[in-house]
């Protein structure tokens, strides 16, 4: 982490800390102190210039010496120190600069306490450096009045808050306080939603958490519906299709009632072409909406269903309730956007499909229906911009397929009804 760090993050803090006045607090230090306290400064400011910062760590040592209660000294000193690998010595620097700091008002506190949190963790001082790292993360995640109309300067305090985070999930994960650590990745993630690093982060937390769960549940109730129901989860996310469903029916012999186990169960059998395994997965889907009548996904596989079928008033009745319980589903406007075309009122179809990709960018099916419509319209230059979309985004959902065949697992946002294209 400390040689990814070093080179934007400690010139980040290293020019905000001279910009912050760094010969302030010393006009009580006789004039010939005052002068010697600025040639060392200013040397230190020219080794910095030239990329030489080892050359600068004495000149702040000595600047340090003449005046200990410059902050901006003992912050430079500290940063360079603990860039140097040493962060042992850097620690009595932050502090310094710390208590300075409260008591001038200067900007630039969080980031130090954060990089103070971060050596002190190299120094096995873990409870200091949790307390300081979660104080340095929260201010940092509160609205900044300082320097917000420089982007590199906002650029650069997300990069720090995220480096941050990550080095306190590392913390919390290593003491096996995941609930902290799912914390402080909610946070970044909100900061930074699309960083590899935060993302991953996520997965390995989140999976550490569905694993002590999964322990918990099997000691606690290891015959119980909800086992087998956490195990047909497993058994699908692994791509044992069979092994899941044998999974299921244990569960709802145990708990017919159980929440949401007939509609899982159901997703898995509607992936079969066997008939009578289609004819079983429509009746679990009517079971699941018997049990909750409001159960809109239900509602939308039964609209599915019936429009193979050709039962089409039937089709367009469900795929209306589906878009009346859930507004933000774009697969429920989809489907009642196809129906209203097969219906021939494609004036009723275009707000739906527009709606469709607004909700659901990435959707390949509503650009390539978006498109056919335009088409018929006479809208040519929409109709191609649209056909362009479903060939961008159909691409990269059939490199997702690959992947997600590759990890053996079938996430539900990745279905396998590609259009017509006839």
């Amino acid at each position: 982490m400390m040689a990814k760090l070093s080179g934007a993050l400690a010139g980040f803090v290293l020019v905000l800390a001279a910009a912050s006045s760094v010969s302030q607090a010393n006009s009580g230090l006789p004039d010939d102190k005052q002068q010697e306290f600025a040639a060392h400064i200013q040397k230190a400011r020219g080794y910095l210039a030239a990329k030489q910062p080892a050359l600068a760590i004495p000149e702040f040592q000595a600047a340090v010496a003449i005046d200990p209660e410059n902050v901006d000294a003992q912050a430079n000193l500290g940063v360079l120190l603990y860039f140097q690998g040493k962060a042992a010595e850097s620690i009595r620097h932050f502090r310094a600069a710390l208590a300075g700091r409260k008591e001038v008002g200067q900007p630039g506190l969080a980031k130090i306490q954060g990089l103070l949190g971060m050596a002190e963790s190299r120094t096995q001082d873990f409870a200091d450096a949790r307390k300081d790292m979660e104080a340095a993360l929260t201010a940092l995640a509160l609205p900044s009045t300082q320097g917000q109309s420089v982007e590199g300067q906002r650029s650069e305090d997300m990069r720090f808050q995220v480096q941050l985070g990550l080095e306190l999930v590392g913390l919390d994960a290593e003491s096996g306080d995941l609930e902290k650590a799912a914390t402080v990745i909610a946070q970044l993630q909100k900061a930074d939603p699309g960083n590899a690093e935060v993302l991953y982060a996520a997965f390995r937390t989140y999976s550490d958490l569905a694993g002590e769960s999964m322990l918990a549940l099997s000691l606690a109730a290891p015959d119980s519906a909800q086992m087998h129901q956490l195990l047909a989860h497993e058994d699908t996310r692994q791509g044992n299709t069979t092994a899941a469903i044998g999974q299921y029916r244990k569960a709802i012999a145990i708990n017919p009632h159980l929440p949401g186990i007939h509609f899982e169960l159901a997703e898995l059998l509607n992936t079969s072409t066997d008939e009578a395994v289609e004819r079983e997965a429509e009746e679990e889907y009517r079971t699941a909406l018997r049990e909750n009548p409001q159960d809109e996904k239900s509602i939308l596989r039964l609209a599915e269903i019936d429009a193979k079928k050709g039962n089409a008033q039937q089709s367009y009745d469900e795929y209306t309730k589906a878009v009346e319980l859930q507004p933000s589903d774009a697969d429920a406007k989809l489907g009642l956007a196809k129906t209203l075309i097969a219906m021939n009122q494609a004036d009723n179809a275009l707000p739906l499909l527009e709606s469709a990709v607004q909700l659901e960018p990435t959707n390949a099916t509503a650009h390539y229906r978006l498109a056919t419509l335009f088409r018929t319209m006479g809208r040519a230059d929409d109709s191609k911009r649209e056909m362009e979309l479903y060939k961008k985004f159909k691409e990269m959902k059939e490199k997702l397929n690959a992947l997600y065949k590759e990890l053996q697992v079938q996430p539900k946002e990745i279905r396998a009804d590609e259009p017509d294209e006839q």
